[in-house]
C-alpha cells in the first residue's frame, strides 16, 4: 500500500497514511508531518528567520568578548565567521530531511535513537535551549534596569535588577506561548528593523571614535602563535557550538520549506553573511569604547547606561525585540517540542513552553554571565561537546545510513521499525558515548587538550564513524526498492 506521496521532493503522508497513524500515542498536531499546503516558507522567510536570530545580544556578546580575550578585530571576525561556515554544513544536511519529510526534530531523531531513544537527544537540546533562553532574558533584563534607572528612582527600589529580569522572562513566556506559527510574520518585520538599528550603532562608534583608524587600531595581545592558539581553538568551538542547537532542530522550521532551493539559498546567504557583519558591529564598538571610555566594553546595556535616556529607551526597546526575536525561534520551539514528546497525547507544546520558562531560572543565566570565561569556555564548550555527537549521528543515519529513504508512517508507531529494541537504538547511544568520552578523556591529556578544545568537531566525526559503521545492514533501513512500493511519485522524478 502507498501510505506516503513525494512530489518535486516533498514527501508526505496520504490519506491513508494518516488514517493509520492519527490514534497512535506518538501523534499530535504539533509533532505530525506537514500537508502540502503547509510547506509555504520562502527563501526569504528563512533569511528574516536567521537574521532575526543572529541580531541579538549573545551574538554581541560572543563578538566583543573575544576582543577582551586579547584579539584583534580581524581575528575575532574571523574566528567568528570560520565558526559560522562550518556550523552551516550540519545545518543544511538537517534541514534537508525536515524539508522532505516535514517532521519536527524530536521525531526525526526517533530514526536513530528509537521512539523512545528519541528523549534522549529531543531533551538535551531541549536543555540547552532553556538556558539560552534565561540568558536572553538576563541580557534584555539589563536593558530594562539600566532604562528604569536612568530615567527614575529605580536604583532604589530592593532587587531592582531581579525585577527586570522577571519582567522580561514573563514578557517572553508570554509571546512565546502564541504558538510558533508567528514566527514567520514576527521574523518578517523584525529582521529590517534589526538591521537598521545595527547600522545606527555602527555609525555611532565609528563617529565617537574618530574614524576606522582609532576604533580597530588596537593590536592582538596575542602575540606569539602559541598564545593565539590556545585562546583560538577554544573560541572556534564556541563559535560553533552557538549555533550548533540549531543545527540540531533546524527541521523545526525547514518542515515548512516550499523547497529545498527555499531553505538551502535562505540559510546560506543570511546566516554566516549576518553573523560576522553583526560580529563585526560588536567588535568595532567594544573597540571604539576603549578610544571613547578608555576600557572595552562588551555589554551592551553598561553602553547605554552612558547616554541620554531618550537614547538608552530606544536602545532598550531594540534590544527586547532582538530577545524576542532569537528567544521564540530559537530557545522555545525545541524544548516545548521535547516537553511535548514526552506524552503526545497529554502534553501540548504551551505546556512545553511554561515548562522551558521553568527550566530556564533553574539554569541560573546570571552566573553563566557573570564573566566572559563562563560563557565561552564553560557553556558554549561544554554543551558543544555534547551537541557534537548528536550532530554527527544525525547526519550519519540521514545520508549515509539511510540515504535520505524513510518510511514515514512508522515513524509514529510504537512496534515500528524505528522502535528497535524496547524503543532504543543501543547503536546510537553507543556512538554517542564514544562521540563524548574521547574529548573529555583528552581534557586531562597534556598532548591531547586540542581534542577537547575541538570537541564539537572531534565528537562529531568520531560518532558519526562509529554510527555508520555499527548500522551497516541494519534491520529498519529501507531499501530502494521498498521505497517504491510505499511511496507514489508525482511531478519530477524522486531523488531517494
Amino acid at each position: 500500500m502507498q501510505l506516503q506521496v513525494e512530489e518535486n521532493g516533498i514527501v508526505t503522508l496520504t490519506a491513508e497514511g494518516e488514517e493509520l497513524i492519527k490514534d497512535s500515542p506518538m501523534y499530535n498536531e504539533g509533532l505530525r508531518p506537514t500537508r502540502k499546503d503547509e510547506h509555504n516558507w520562502t527563501a526569504y522567510n528563512f533569511s528574516s528567520l536567521w537574521i532575526g536570530m543572529c541580531i541579538c545580544l549573545p551574538s554581541y556578546a560572543l563578538a566583543a568578548g573575544l576582543i577582551s580575550l586579547g584579539m584583534n578585530w580581524w581575528q575575532a571576525v574571523g574566528t567568528i565567521f570560520l565558526g559560522n561556515l562550518i556550523v552551516l554544513i550540519p545545518i543544511l544536511l538537517n534541514a534537508h530531511a525536515g524539508t522532505k519529510y516535514g517532521i519536527p526534530y524530536p521525531v526525526y531523531a526517533r530514526l536513530w535513537f528509537g521512539s523512545r531513544g528519541a528523549h534522549i537527544p529531543s531533551m538535551a537540546r531541549g536543555i540547552i535551549g532553556a538556558g539560552w533562553f534565561g540568558i536572553n532574558c538576563w541580557f534584555a533584563a539589563g536593558a530594562l534596569d539600566t532604562l528604569l534607572v536612568a530615567m527614575s528612582g529605580w536604583e532604589n527600589v530592593a532587587g531592582h535588577l531581579g525585577i527586570s529580569f522577571a519582567i522580561m522572562w514573563g514578557l517572553n513566556v508570554w509571546i512565546a506561548y502564541s504558538g510558533p506559527n508567528a514566527i514567520r510574520k514576527m521574523e518578517f518585520w523584525a529582521a529590517p528593523t534589526l538591521i537598521v538599528m545595527s547600522v545606527a550603532l555602527l555609525v555611532w562608534a565609528l563617529t565617537s571614535a574618530g574614524g576606522w583608524g582609532p576604533m580597530l587600531s588596537a593590536p592582538s595581545k596575542l602575540t606569539t602563535t602559541v598564545e593565539f592558539m590556545k585562546v583560538f581553538f577554544p573560541a572556534l568551538t564556541g563559535a560553533i557550538a552557538f549555533w550548533a542547537t540549531l543545527a540540531l532542530n533546524i527541521p523545526d522550521f525547514g518542515r515548512y520549506a516550499k523547497s529545498q532551493k527555499a531553505q538551502i539559498i535562505g540559510q546560506s546567504f543570511s546566516m554566516p553573511t549576518t553573523m560576522g557583519l553583526f560580529s563585526f558591529i560588536g567588535v568595532a564598538v567594544a573597540s571604539a569604547t576603549v578610544v571613547i571610555f578608555g576600557e572595552a566594553i562588551w555589554d551592551p546595556a553598561a553602553i547605554l547606561a552612558k547616554f541620554s535616556p531618550f537614547v538608552i529607551f530606544l536602545g532598550t526597546l531594540g534590544i527586547i525585540l532582538a530577545t524576542v526575536t532569537t528567544n521564540v525561534a530559537a530557545n522555545v520551539i525545541a524544548p516545548a517540542r521535547a516537553v511535548e514528546n514526552l506524552m503526545p497525547k497529554k502534553l501540548t507544546y504551551r505546556t512545553g513552553v511554561l515548562i522551558t520558562g521553568l527550566v530556564a531560572l533553574l539554569m541560573q543565566p546570571w552566573y553563566i554571565l557573570e564573566n566572559f570565561g563562563n560563557y565561552i569556555f564553560v557553556w558554549l564548550g561544554t554543551y558543544g561537546a555534547l551537541l557534537g555527537p548528536i550532530d554527527g549521528i544525525a547526519i550519519a543515519d540521514y545520508w549515509f545510513v539511510r540515504k535520505r529513504r524513510i518510511h514515514l508512517s512508522e515513524l509514529y508507531q510504537l512496534d515500528g521499525r524505528y522502535s528497535y529494541r524496547g524503543g532504543f537504538n543501543q547503536k546510537a547511544i553507543y556512538a554517542l558515548l564514544i562521540g563524548i568520552i574521547v574529548p573529555v578523556v583528552c581534557k586531562n591529556i597534556s598532548p591531547l587538550t586540542f581534542v577537547w578544545d575541538g570537541a564539537w568537531i572531534f565528537g562529531l566525526i568520531l560518532s558519526m564513524f562509529f554510527y555508520t559503521w555499527f548500522m551497516n545492514n541494519d534491520g529498519s533501513l529501507v531499501s530502494h526498492t521498498e521505497y517504491k512500493s510505499v511511496t507514489k511519485h508525482i511531478g519530477e522524478k524522486t531523488s531517494t
